[in-house]
């Protein structure tokens, strides 16, 4: 592959972990996945937001810059590194969950971890409707998931798209999984497969599965 440093993305329950898991068995790769279970505050946001949503955001981040700082290197890569997160999704989630107070400290640390991280090579962004997602939230029954909201959801997949519209220096790869479960139907992971292994140019590139 031309790329050596490849980052997945998606909403809250699209799948991203278990397809790079699925990629992992076919490629020759290190994968980088995100532990958000380690986040103490976690379950004490869903059940009270405004309380802890400082604390949780400003953890995440914390993992996600040791995790991403400790394991990817500009000058030594093993030969494809695919982590199951962007760091840039630190900032999505603050911008969804914090007070606009709040938002302007998350983001003068955010974006000095942003200056030291390498920046991915191609972003790939699996995406499914609101309704989708809260099936398979449901389906994969984390109690502090449950009670997610639909506007919650629509919200986080709103700033995803407008971050795609912005011009980028990198190629982005939206698959659009809608209509497929990737873990049961070979053909529709095939060609997931297929078209996460090609070379893109910088900008958006979007296509059906």
């Amino acid at each position: 592959m031309k790329y050596q440093y490849i980052s997945v993305e998606g909403n809250i329950g699209v799948g991203k972990t278990t397809f790079v898991n699925m990629l992992s068995q076919h490629l020759d790769c290190k994968l980088v996945l995100e532990q958000f279970e380690d986040n103490p505050f976690l379950k004490n946001f869903y059940e009270h937001p405004d309380r802890y949503a400082l604390s949780l955001e400003m953890f995440f981040m914390a993992e996600r810059f040791q995790q991403l700082s400790e394991s990817i290197s500009p000058e030594l890569f093993s030969p494809l590194v695919i982590s199951d997160y962007f760091f840039m999704k630190s900032k999505f989630f603050a911008m969804n969950n914090l007070s606009d107070e709040e938002l302007i400290l998350f983001n003068r640390f955010a974006d000095i971890a942003l200056n030291n991280l390498v920046v991915p090579e191609l972003l790939v962004y699996l995406h499914s409707s609101v309704h989708r997602l809260q099936e398979n939230i449901s389906h994969r029954s984390r109690s502090y998931e449950k009670d997610i909201s639909k506007d919650y959801l629509l919200n986080i997949q709103n700033i995803y798209f407008d971050f795609f519209k912005m011009d980028r220096s990198f190629p982005i790869l939206i698959l659009d999984v809608e209509n497929v479960d990737f873990t049961k139907d070979q053909k529709a992971f095939d060609k997931m497969k297929e078209l996460f292994m090609k070379t893109y140019t910088p900008g958006v590139h979007r296509f059906k599965i």
